[in-house]
């Protein structure tokens, strides 16, 4: 057995990992349910983003991986219009929970008022003095 270790990660190379995972994840997991995209994007008259959110069903669960409102409209309820939207459309494809991460430099006081509950904190990520909130909703 030969170990390679590099810091250039090919298409080729991690599409053979990740053939080699879904083999054996499909054995527990739906396929069908896992892996769809809900994105929201809010522009402005121009056509400018001025906000958006990406996430992915997995499961029964949405999983929030960006949200981004730009500084200007920061304050105005854009961020929480896009999470209900995001959310909306979640239990429309069957979702039942919803997750987040953010780091402590961002925006857990946000996702509270959103009716989100810290499960989980990662001390010192990604650097010492910082920390990684994981939180959740029932939808």
């Amino acid at each position: 057995m030969q170990l390679t270790i590099t810091d250039t990660i090919t298409d080729q190379d991690q599409e053979e990992l990740l053939q080699g995972l879904r083999a054996y994840n499909g054995q527990f997991l739906d396929f069908a349910t896992v892996g769809s995209d809900i994105a929201v994007y809010a522009r402005d008259d121009s056509g400018k983003m001025r906000g958006g959110l990406i996430g992915r069903r997995v499961g029964e669960w949405l999983d929030i991986k960006y949200l981004w409102v730009c500084d200007d409209t920061r304050g105005s309820g854009l961020g929480g219009q896009l999470m209900r939207a995001a959310e909306e459309e979640a239990r429309r494809q069957g979702c039942q929970q919803a997750l987040v991460d953010t780091l402590s430099f961002q925006a857990r006081p946000f996702y509270e008022k959103q009716g989100y509950q810290l499960k989980m904190t990662l001390d010192d990520f990604p650097y010492q003095g910082m920390q990684r909130y994981y939180l959740s909703k029932a939808l």
